[in-house]
């Protein structure tokens, strides 16, 4: 007998998504509760469960169709008898181009995908990939599902190792664990060949074989081009970025912080805030706060437009930008006024942890007033980053570094940030813009203001 699997519900207001990878093809045993496919929606991937044991009998989509909510995509013969039908018919075999093209990585940036606000200091960073004609390890891990990246990061394998047996050349779950059982296996052989190897040594060595002349010519001898279907994150991260454009009148001002008594106290209560908390005591918290406190004097950067009236809140919901590795996400810290410097330190620490793995929910992102991004953890000095909407501000943080200032008549070096506030000038004034960036930078600068409430 077999069982339909149908798209799962996705989210609030989430109708439809794209079937991005099957991670089991027909023909294969399944376990119950076992992921067959992974399907991405505007904001994040997520993967499809078997309802039952037994064999996945036909896939009935193909890898990048649109699903709609409650659409069938597969069958499960929970007898597990009998040869499976044929999957669908896959599209033309793409170039190795092409191929390579999966594996570019999507930038990740600030509120609204803004190239010098990007990520947050928890967010986890991606290393540069080696030169060469294969995709880099980083780059393959960005295309993965959720399923095989963790197999790969659980294990510390190297992906560009092992040959894909999924659609497009993709790698399965299967892939990783039997690359991971060769592994095992090969450590004993391995050792053997080299303890015969020592004991029986050849009359002469074999001269290395001679390197080809490499020229600038020969690696420029064929240019290509290549087309790319951009994922439905991106096109929902283009969409909002030219509304944020076409909707709010967009204005920046700027200002620089002092971080010295902030990096002060990080290093006077950090060992005994990780040992109280089991988190470490980062750059986040502080500004949060900081946030919290200036938007009681300046509400209108919490607030928002809507039709023609102005919402605004008595509670603030920070969304902070973090790196996910098919790339930008932002994760809402819920009632962030009311929280206290662990309590923040372990929302953001655990929102970066689950964007590397993929397991964020669409609950985890939707909402938020007030958007924080760090830059500096990329090592950005200034940017302008745009809004978020609906919201009607995003403060931008950048790398911190020694600069000379003048301090009572003398040239001291400080470690220094520029701080940047986009606002949307619709709703929140010049003077009022200027006064919250201001408010922010006297918390920074003298932390017990958080502390007493000033």
């Amino acid at each position: 007998m077999a069982t339909d699997v149908k798209v799962p519900t996705l989210g609030e207001s989430i109708t439809e998504g794209t079937l991005a990878q099957w991670l089991k093809k027909a023909g294969d045993t399944v376990a119950a509760d076992e992921p067959i496919a992974s399907l991405e929606t505007d904001k994040v991937t997520v993967e499809v469960p078997s309802p039952m044991a037994g064999v996945l009998a036909e896939t009935l989509v193909n890898e990048g169709d649109t699903v709609a909510v409650g659409a069938l995509i597969a069958r499960i013969d929970e007898s597990g008898a009998g040869a499976a039908p044929a999957a669908p018919a896959e599209k033309p075999a793409d170039t190795p181009a092409e191929q390579g093209a999966e594996s570019s990585p999507t930038n990740p940036a600030g509120a609204g995908e803004n190239p010098g606000l990007r990520g947050s200091e928890h967010a986890p960073e991606v290393q540069p990939g080696q030169d060469g004609g294969e995709a880099s390890a980083s780059d393959q891990i960005m295309t993965m599902s959720p399923a095989v990246r963790r197999a790969v990061l659980e294990h510390h394998i190297d992906p560009t190792t092992i040959k894909g047996t999924g659609k497009d050349g993709r790698l399965t779950k299967d892939d990783v664990l039997a690359a991971v059982e060769a592994k095992k296996n090969s450590a004993p052989a391995q050792a053997g060949a080299q303890t015969e190897a020592k004991a029986s040594p050849s009359p002469a060595q074999a001269a290395p074989a001679a390197r080809s002349d490499w020229t600038p010519a020969s690696a420029g001898a064929q240019r290509k081009e290549e087309r790319v279907r951009m994922s439905r994150l991106r096109q929902t991260v283009a969409k909002r970025l030219k509304e944020a454009q076409n909707t709010a009148a967009l204005l920046t001002t700027f200002n620089d912080v002092d971080m010295s008594a902030v990096i002060e106290a990080r290093a006077k209560y950090k060992d005994l805030f990780e040992k109280k908390h089991g988190i470490r005591l980062g750059f986040m918290g502080f500004f949060v706060k900081a946030v919290a406190l200036a938007a009681r004097d300046v509400p209108s950067v919490n607030a928002s437009i809507e039709g023609d009236e102005i919402v605004y809140r008595d509670y603030l919901d920070v969304s902070v930008a973090v790196s996910a590795p098919k790339g930008l996400v932002v994760p809402v810290v819920r009632n962030a006024d009311a929280m206290s410097f662990a309590e923040i330190e372990k929302s953001i620490a655990d929102f970066g942890k689950r964007a590397k793995e993929g397991t964020l929910s669409m609950e985890d992102m939707t909402g938020g007033t007030f958007t924080i991004s760090n830059g500096g953890v990329f090592g950005s000095l200034l940017s302008t980053p745009i809004i978020n909407p609906p919201q009607s501000a995003v403060l931008g943080m950048h790398r911190i570094e020694e600069r000379p200032v003048v301090k009572d008549g003398q040239i001291v070096a400080r470690p220094m940030m520029y701080l940047a506030l986009s606002y949307d000038h619709r709703l929140i004034d010049g003077r009022e813009a200027v006064t919250f960036l201001v408010r922010v930078k006297e918390a920074i600068e003298d932390p017990t203001r958080l502390l007493i409430d000033l």
